[in-house]
């Protein structure tokens, strides 16, 4: 997997519905340990709501995680898919907007803007979905999402309501220098 020597924070969000979507997001933020060059800083508190798509699914469970990362967003992006594998997850499988046993999407890469064929930074709809926005502020509250602006403000024009916090927030363990 491509690394470079400057450390570059990235957000990802969590999603999980099936199983037992609590201890998936836990395994999830495990996993991310046998990324090479990464490092978890913060995570927010999962939370459970009610799924963006077809409504005959369960909820979800959402959080998301702040890293600091030495991979490239494509190889990051690649890890966290590898992740998502290993755990059960098959995309061939899956509607748009169907339940799923485990969903990471990298958020934002540092300042980085690009629509690439199969990257896109920030993600799309970071700003208008609360299980994704609220989560990301615990993480980084003073967070500026690229060509969006200040997370806190976007987070103003939302509700937070279907929102119920599942386990709270819990202590990241970085290790080694940052």
């Amino acid at each position: 997997m491509t690394r470079q020597s400057v450390w570059t924070p990235a957000y990802v969000a969590l999603g999980s519905n099936l199983g037992d979507p609590v201890a998936q997001l836990e395994r999830a933020l495990g996993a991310r340990a046998g990324l090479p060059g990464t490092r978890l800083v913060a995570a927010s508190a999962f939370y459970c709501n009610p799924p963006l798509g077809p409504q005959d699914q369960p909820h979800f469970v959402n959080a998301a995680a702040g890293l600091l990362t030495q991979m490239s967003p494509e190889a990051l992006l690649a890890g966290l898919k590898a992740i998502e594998s290993a755990q059960g997850r098959r995309r061939e499988a899956e509607d748009r907007w169907g339940p799923r046993v485990l969903d990471l999407d990298l958020l934002l890469y540092g300042s980085r803007c690009s629509a690439g064929p199969g990257l896109v930074l920030p993600h799309p709809g970071v700003a208008e979905r609360n299980f994704v926005l609220f989560p990301l502020l615990e993480v980084a509250p003073g967070l500026r999402i690229p060509g969006l602006g200040r997370a806190a403000v976007l987070a103003a024009n939302l509700e937070r309501s279907g929102l119920e916090c599942v386990r709270p927030a819990r202590p990241a363990e970085v290790t080694g220098p940052i």
